[in-house]
């Protein structure tokens, strides 16, 4: 389906952003994921979000030391930054209310993937619990199905497909309108990574922010990390695609000569 749409882009001549609605800002709020929120800071995003290192099964030591990772970096970031944090199906219904309380001090913008994808019943009982945190999910969702039983029943407040995994830029727009339709926010999974996620964050009116979560040691220019040749990073948190026709990808014939004589 990518490469369907970057042919497209090619033929006209025109980036893929334009093909599904153009522009929508002069360059794209990121922020950023990992555990090193000064080098975050440093990196100018506006935002941060954590990966919970600890669950159920850790007990009370555990839940004192989630709480003291975003206490610290709530002190670290002052208020002005939001942050977030990334449980990654790695909790229950109980745990997860009980970590939301513990955490309410904190602003948390939202919490994300806090149950396993395909518990849709723990995702409707979570819902009814905590009424006031904001809820995010849908990286683990495949095809456009799920979100439409979340979106129409506002089981989380923010879907996050990840456009390699859903079915490529066509299963994008259509959950960008069923989330639409819903009133429920549209903020893809890893949006900046890759080429395909930045057209679709810049093209598609309504998505506040772009998520760049990368592997990239501090002190570690993010262009040196970028596998894709002519794709954009963010510079100073914000971020502006490619304007080549397609998804605006340069590949060197060059650069494969290694691989075609293995």
């Amino acid at each position: 389906d990518l490469a369907l749409w970057d042919l497209k882009g090619k033929v006209f001549g025109k980036p893929v952003y334009e093909l599904i609605g153009g522009q929508t800002y002069d360059d794209l709020p990121c922020y950023m994921t990992g555990n090193d929120p000064d080098w975050a800071i440093e990196l100018g995003f506006q935002g941060v979000k954590l990966a919970c290192p600890y669950g159920p099964y850790d007990g009370l030591d555990g839940l004192r030391k989630n709480v003291d990772l975003v206490r610290e970096t709530r002190e670290l970031i002052g208020p002005n930054r939001e942050m977030l944090l990334d449980c990654w199906m790695a909790l229950d219904v109980e745990y997860t209310v009980r970590l939301a309380q513990e955490l309410r001090p904190f602003k948390m913008a939202w919490l994300e993937e806090c149950l396993p994808a395909e518990d849709i019943g723990g995702h409707i009982t979570l819902r009814e619990r905590l009424t006031w945190q904001t809820l995010a999910t849908g990286e683990h969702w495949f095809t456009p199905y799920p979100f439409q039983f979340a979106a129409e029943r506002h089981l989380v407040d923010i879907v996050q497909p990840d456009i390699a995994w859903v079915g490529g830029m066509t299963a994008m727009l259509r959950i960008y309108a069923l989330a639409e339709a819903a009133g429920v926010t549209f903020i893809p999974h890893v949006g900046a990574n890759d080429p395909y996620g930045q057209h679709a964050c810049y093209g598609l009116p309504g998505i506040r922010w772009a998520e760049w979560s990368s592997p990239v040691p501090p002190g570690v220019p993010l262009a040196e990390m970028n596998p894709y040749p002519g794709m954009a990073t963010p510079v100073d948190g914000r971020l502006k695609p490619s304007d080549a026709p397609g998804f605006g990808v340069d590949l060197d014939p060059a650069s494969l000569a290694g691989f075609l004589h293995q």
